[in-house]
């Protein structure tokens, strides 16, 4: 057992500062969403070549886009919130336009996307219906569309802490299919507006975000359906190809 533990060790990743250390560390209680912990390389490497800023070490501006890198890592593929560094959890809410705020407990149950993509349009009108998506399904679907992965950055940060004010922007590459949709090769990016409030351990206690979905639902909705090309091209082959995707290599 022990020769077995050394075999899954992660390199360190520079952006996601207590992912090596939490795998070192707690090794026996750390719960994985996949048993393991994620490789970023992937996703690294595209924001690395497409971000427009690049932050001194240490400033505000380099520590706030580490810290949600590392809180989006942790959503993602952590399980249990006491293992959580990023968060206070007594305190914790995410607010996403305007919208009931949710607990990390919450958002464990639905998953990210679920509850930063609710709305309150007609469902014949949604793009995204959350209520007939799983934690599993929803992350399959992005997955799949972004097989790089969806890189993040600061733009701007305007104030704090203890509450800091932050424009971000969020993009990937359209590779992969998307619920019926061709992959069209093209960049789908958003940009945004956050509002953070820390407490002493720069721990998240409230998450304010406004950003306007269609932005990245208009670039994924923008490739063709491929029902008639997988027929032509694919002998009637399905879209299963969302499962065959790394399941470790993400945003």
């Amino acid at each position: 057992m022990a020769g077995e533990k050394e075999t899954t060790k992660v390199a360190i990743d520079k952006y996601r500062r207590f992912l090596h250390e939490d795998h070192v560390a707690a090794a026996e209680t750390m719960e994985w969403r996949h048993g393991i912990p994620p490789n970023y390389d992937s996703v690294n490497n595209v924001f690395e070549q497409g971000r427009t800023k690049v932050w001194p070490e240490g400033s505000v501006e380099e520590t706030l886009q580490n810290s949600m890198k590392t809180w989006e890592m942790e959503l993602k593929y952590k399980t249990c919130i006491k293992d959580f560094r990023t968060i206070n959890p007594e305190k914790f809410r995410v607010f996403a336009n305007g919208r009931e705020g949710l607990s990390a407990e919450e958002i464990l149950e639905v998953g990210g996307y679920n509850a930063l993509l609710k709305n309150s349009m007609p469902n014949e009108f949604k793009y995204h219906k959350e209520e007939q998506e799983t934690f599993e399904s929803s992350h399959t679907a992005f997955r799949s569309a972004f097989p790089r992965g969806f890189a993040w950055e600061v733009i701007n940060v305007y104030t704090g802490p203890p509450v800091v004010t932050y424009k971000f922007r969020h993009w990937g590459f359209f590779e992969g299919p998307f619920k019926g949709h061709a992959p069209t090769g093209e960049m789908v990016q958003f940009y945004g507006i956050g509002i953070m409030k820390v407490d002493k351990y720069l721990r998240i206690e409230e998450l304010e975000l406004y950003y306007d979905p269609a932005e990245l639902f208009g670039g994924l909705l923008k490739g063709p359906k491929n029902s008639e090309s997988n027929t032509e091209h694919q002998g009637g082959q399905d879209d299963n190809t969302t499962t065959q995707h790394c399941p470790f290599n993400h945003n």
